[in-house]
């Protein structure tokens, strides 16, 4: 597998890169140079003091700055990153015979193929990198946009866990986000917005709200919640949800997430704990596990049947699972459906792990209020307390030596 690139230090929110490669390939491991801790790239930005050798008139450094130019110890390090694509097919030439004198213009495509459902990956890789890749995978509506950012603009969870040594590989499934290329509009006419079969924009902003636990009806929030607050931060919220542009498919996306850990696995050299979300963690218990060191299920849709043919994959592979649900399950409104909608989710997750832990395995599912975690909905990595929740997280983690 070939790769371009990126050695990087991420600075207090800003990025500066220096291309190693330029336009060449990437080794097909991580094993290859990697920037040192403390070393900047060539056009990072150096440290200065206050002084002699600043210049006259220029602004005194920032307070934590070291007078020797030395990059503070809060400081994100990201010693590689780059995009990919794992998975998906190729379809077959369009009859007839392609001609290159009119190509685009052609409207026969004739001799044209196209590579289509596949999953592509943005990854980030710290300097101080513990050897436990994380492959995040979203829900519905969603893109790896939701991991990487907070509706308010705080950091997201790829950025807390780099920076307990996490490198980030962060997923738009098959038909999804940059993932879009496929060969049939989705005919879905009851999820996704847009349909073959109705032809028409299918809005859903306040239905999602309410079915996600944030309050009862946009913009109000229930009593405590930890969802930020505010206009922006909403408008913002919304503003990440993505359409399919094709049918979801859960085998398909599973088996690109199977070449997804393939991949991680090639670079690293490391199995990946496999962070999932939603209907995301529908299509976790499918991947296959040989690349899975861990799974943790942030509110998956569903759990395998015990006995049923994903329960057995993941109990003869041994992989320690953890599932988290957030708050307004027990406590929620008893008139909306999606209160009991999520508590039977909630409830099923428990007996899966009492059978899962009785037949010799390894399963916590934490309802983050008995933690004393309170105001969480179905988005807990996107809210104002996500940094308590991973490193609650990073507890469990590290008491499986996954850190």
């Amino acid at each position: 597998m070939k790769r371009r690139h990126i050695t990087a230090v991420l600075l207090a929110g800003m990025m500066t890169v220096s291309l190693l490669a330029g336009c060449g390939s990437q080794p097909d491991t991580a094993q290859g140079d990697t920037q040192e801790s403390g070393q900047q790239s060539e056009s990072a930005p150096q440290g200065t003091s206050a002084g002699a050798g600043q210049e006259e008139g220029a602004e005194p450094a920032e307070e934590g700055a070291s007078d020797s130019g030395a990059i503070p110890s809060d400081v994100l390090m990201i010693a590689r990153q780059g995009m990919f694509s794992s998975g998906g097919t190729v379809t077959e030439p369009v009859e007839g015979e392609y001609d290159p004198t009119t190509n685009w213009m052609d409207i026969t495509r004739a001799g044209n193929t196209a590579h289509v459902d596949h999953a592509n990956v943005f990854y980030q890789i710290p300097a101080d990198d513990n050897g436990n890749p994380i492959v995040y995978l979203h829900g519905y509506g969603q893109s790896r946009m939701g991991w990487m950012t907070t509706p308010d603009g705080r950091e997201g969870w790829s950025d807390l866990f780099l920076k307990k040594g996490y490198a980030a590989f962060l997923v738009d499934q098959p038909r999804r986000g940059e993932a879009g290329a496929t060969t049939s509009m989705t005919m879905d006419g009851f999820l996704d917005t847009w349909a073959e079969d109705s032809k028409e924009y299918k809005p859903g902003d306040q239905a999602w709200y309410t079915h996600f636990r944030i309050g009862r009806v946009a913009p109000e929030r229930y009593e405590g919640s930890q969802f930020p607050e505010g206009d922006v931060a909403q408008d913002q919220f919304f503003r990440q949800m993505t359409p399919n542009t094709g049918n979801f498919d859960q085998a398909l996306d599973a088996a690109a997430l199977g070449a997804v850990m393939e991949d991680v696995h090639e670079m690293t050299g490391s199995k990946a704990i496999f962070v999932t979300h939603s209907q995301g963690g529908a299509v976790g218990w499918d991947v296959p596990v040989d690349n899975i060191s861990a799974i943790i299920a942030i509110e998956p849709g569903g759990t395998p049947q015990p006995g049923s043919e994903q329960y057995q994959k993941l109990l003869e592979a041994d992989i320690p699972i953890t599932i988290y649900f957030g708050d307004y399950i027990d406590n929620g409104p008893e008139d909306i459906m999606s209160t009991g909608f999520w508590r039977g989710v909630r409830d099923g997750a428990v007996q899966f792990a009492e059978s899962y832990n009785a037949d010799g395995g390894d399963c916590t599912v934490v309802y983050l209020p008995d933690e004393g975690i309170t105001g969480n909905s179905h988005f807990m990595f996107q809210e104002m307390n996500n940094d308590v929740i991973a490193d609650h997280i990073a507890a469990w983690l590290e008491s499986k030596g996954l850190n």
